[in-house]
């Protein structure tokens, strides 16, 4: 079968095209023959490794996908062979992502994909989507589980909205019931937020930005998905509502979060850092169920229709695939396997 490998630190250009053997299943495993894989920044920065090390000799790229599986280990009911299903965490703490014709992993990651969910859905799910879950589910007075009118009466702030992440947070609150408030940085953005649910789009970029924001939410913001929260620390302060809380799910490029304690603790604001390898498996687990509902209820589209372009590499390239995540590629970059 044909895989894509790497096996020293460094930039796209560290990937090959290889033939391997086909794995066979061990218990608790299945085979799954990939269709698309999907590709998230943790893939290349995993890919340029920390220090320069890596984990294993050789690797093959990539967290999400989806495809058929085709077999199965002990333990797994046969009855899932040819069974469609979307992939997660392929390559968390293991060599074998999703850019080859066929990887094996335990069963609990290959998730059944609802009847009419394409694979391109599919593959635009795994880290996104179940970081999004899980920012709008760490409020102390907000849902722990989402669902329709989960989330009715809450206000949710999603910074940066027209990435994969922003993206999938905006389309899983509005789903929810929230009144759904993004901020973006230019108008074709604001279109893709639009698309993809956003009641409200600002540009952060705005001088009245906050200003903005007050008008359209008077009581203040319950949940903030948060991409920046260095650059973004004084104007969540800013917004929060009583109870409120900020989920930030990136480092803003390693940059400090200053926060005045006293005016944080007067509304009881919660920080909560968000790393969606490292959840609690309970959560994980309860987080793909409702993601699973939201996809059975159509909540979950992508395409330029949908706020979330897609942008196709075949095997062979995706090195290139790889290139366009790390120069910041909007919309979900695609590698079509097979």
């Amino acid at each position: 079968m044909r895989a894509v490998v790497y096996s020293e630190a460094g930039g796209p250009e560290v990937l090959r095209l290889v033939e391997r053997r086909v794995p066979e299943p061990g218990p608790g495993e299945v085979r799954v023959a990939v269709h698309v894989s999907g590709v998230n920044p943790t893939d290349w920065k995993a890919r340029r490794g920390s220090g320069g090390r890596l984990p294993f000799p050789e690797l093959v790229p990539n967290q999400d996908g989806a495809g058929v599986v085709d077999a199965v280990g002990g333990g797994v009911d046969s009855s899932r062979i040819g069974e469609r299903v979307w992939l997660w965490e392929a390559a968390w703490e293991r060599a074998e992502g999703t850019a080859q014709e066929c990887v094996v992993l335990p069963e609990r990651q290959a998730v059944p994909l609802p009847d009419g969910v394409s694979f391109d859905v599919g593959a635009s799910l795994g880290i996104p989507a179940l970081t999004a879950h899980r920012c709008l589910t760490v409020s102390e007075l907000g849902p722990d589980r989402l669902s329709p009118e989960a989330l009715a009466g809450h206000t949710v702030l999603v910074a940066g909205g027209a990435g994969a992440v922003g993206h999938a947070a905006t389309q899983l609150a509005h789903w929810a019931g929230a009144d759904v408030i993004t901020t973006v940085s230019s108008e074709d953005k604001a279109k893709l937020a639009r698309a993809a649910g956003a009641d409200h789009v600002l540009n952060y970029r705005s001088a009245d930005a906050v200003d903005q924001i007050r008008r359209l939410a008077p009581e203040g913001i319950d949940i903030v998905v948060e991409v920046a929260p260095g650059a973004n620390a004084a104007l969540d302060t800013a917004l929060l509502a009583a109870n409120g809380t900020v989920a930030a799910y990136a480092t803003d490029g390693g940059a400090e979060v200053r926060l005045t304690v006293g005016e944080l603790m007067s509304r009881n604001i919660r920080y909560q850092i968000v790393l969606v390898y490292t959840v609690p498996l309970a959560a994980k687990e309860a987080a793909i169920t409702d993601v699973n509902a939201a996809l059975a209820d159509g909540a979950l589209p992508v395409g330029d229709d949908a706020g979330l372009p897609l942008h196709r590499f075949p095997l062979e390239q995706t090195a290139r695939a790889h290139a366009a995540v790390e120069a910041g590629a909007v919309g979900k970059v695609l590698i079509d396997v097979s």
